[in-house]
C-alpha cells in the first residue's frame, strides 16, 4: 500500500494542506512495512495496521501501532487505499468516527487498484473539499462533518449460508474458499488430539475439525487480524464446546512454541498480485518443525504449484489424496 505514499503526500509537499505539526494527533490507516514519513511531519502518529507482518515491521521502525483503531478526537486521519474495496470503506467509516468535528480525512491510492472509482462513489455520498491525481495514483480530502452519517459504509458482516462470519479484506471474505472445501471434505476421519491450522483464515477448517470428537484441542494462527476476531466468534457460537487458542501470528517470522499431532492449512500463495509459491514452501517446512513424530500435515493447493518436492524434504512419507480440476490435496508424515 505504500505504492500510494507519494501520492498522499503531494498536498502536503505542495502547502495545499498544512502538515501536521507537533501536539496533534494524527491516526494513519492501512501503511505497511517500510514506511517512511517526511521529517516535518511533527505530530504523534498512531498507525493501524492488522496484517502482523506488517505490523510487526512498523513496530520495529519505531511507529506506534495497534491492530484495530483505538481512541477518538484526533485531528486528522490518513488512508492509503488498497484493493479490497470493502476494506477501504470500512477505514473510511472508522476515520469518521475517530477523527474530531471538522478534522482533516485524507487518503489516497493508486489507479490500478480503483482509488478513482472509489472517490467517485464517496463524492455522490459526501461533500469533498478537493481531489488531484499524481503519481498513478488519485489524492482526495473531506473535514470530518460535525455530525456524521456513520452508516454511508458501515455495512453488516458477510455471513454464509451456514452462518459463519466471513472478514472484510481478508481471504475468502465471500463465502468457503472451493480449496478449503475440498480439503474439509478430504481430510480423514482418523484425525485426533491436538491440531493446529496454519493461516486459518476466518477458520472454515476449524469449524469442520471442531465437529470431530476425537480431536482434543484446536489452535488457530493466522496473520489477519480481523479474520482471527471472526474466527473467534464463529468457533464460539458454533463450537462452544472445542477447546481452541487463537495466535494473532506471523508463521514465517515468529516461532510456534506448541507441538501437534495434525496440522491442516490452505496456504497463502500471494502477497502481492503475482504467485509466490516460496510462501507455502516456507509454511510447510514450518508445519514440519512444529509436528511431533508421526504427526500428519494435510494442505490444499492451487494444482500448478510445486509443493510436492517441498513436502518430500521435509516429511518420510507423502502422497495425494485427491484433486480436482483446480486444486490437489497433499498430505506428509514426519
Amino acid at each position: 500500500m505504500n505504492d500510494a505514499l507519494p501520492t498522499l503526500l503531494f498536498p502536503f509537499e505542495r502547502s495545499l494542506l498544512e502538515t501536521p505539526r507537533a501536539g496533534e494527533r494524527v491516526i494513519f490507516f492501512g501503511a505497511s512495512a517500510g514506511l517512511q514519513l517526511p521529517p516535518d511531519f511533527a505530530a504523534d502518529i498512531q498507525v493501524v495496521q492488522g496484517f502482523r507482518p506488517d505490523y510487526l515491521g512498523l513496530e520495529r521502525a519505531g511507529f506506534s501501532v495497534a491492530p484495530q483503531a483505538e481512541g477518538e478526537g484526533y485531528d486528522a486521519a490518513l488512508l492509503l487505499l488498497g484493493r479490497h474495496r470493502r476494506e477501504n470503506e470500512q477505514r473510511l467509516a472508522e476515520a469518521l468516527r475517530r477523527v474530531r468535528p471538522h478534522g482533516l480525512i485524507l487518503a489516497a491510492g493508486t489507479k490500478r487498484d480503483g482509488a478513482p472509482g472509489f472517490t467517485k462513489r464517496l463524492s455522490e455520498l459526501v461533500p469533498l473539499e478537493d481531489r488531484l491525481s499524481k503519481h498513478h495514483g488519485i489524492v482526495f480530502w473531506l473535514r470530518r462533518p460535525a455530525r456524521p452519517d456513520e452508516a454511508i459504509f458501515s455495512g453488516p458482516a458477510r455471513v454464509t449460508p451456514e452462518g459463519y462470519e466471513t472478514a472484510v479484506g481478508g481471504f475468502s471474505d465471500d463465502g468457503a474458499d472451493p480449496g478449503s472445501q475440498l480439503l474439509a471434505d478430504n481430510l480423514p476421519s482418523d484425525i485426533s488430539g491436538s491440531v493446529a491450522d496454519f493461516a486459518a483464515g476466518w477458520g472454515y477448517l476449524s469449524l469442520w475439525l471442531a465437529k470431530q470428537p476425537s480431536i482434543a484441542a484446536i489452535d488457530l494462527y493466522e496473520a489477519h487480524h480481523a479474520s482471527l476476531e471472526a474466527a473467534k466468534r464463529n468457533l464460539a457460537t458454533h463450537a462452544p464446546e472445542t477447546a481452541c487458542d487463537f495466535f494473532w501470528h506471523d508463521l514465517m517470522s515468529e516461532p510456534v512454541a506448541r507441538r501437534y499431532e495434525a496440522i491442516v492449512m490452505n496456504p497463502p500463495f500471494h502477497r502481492s498480485r503475482a504467485a509466490e509459491p516460496d510462501i507455502g514452501r516456507a509454511l510447510i517446512g514450518v508445519a514440519a518443525n512444529t509436528l511431533a513424530p508421526g504427526g500428519r500435515l494435510f494442505l490444499v493447493a492451487n494444482r500448478p504449484l510445486p509443493y510436492e518436492t517441498a513436502i518430500a524434504s521435509s516429511f518420510k512419507h507423502h502422497g495425494e489424496i485427491c484433486r480436482d480440476a483446480t486444486y490437489k490435496v497433499l498430505w506428509g508424515r514426519k
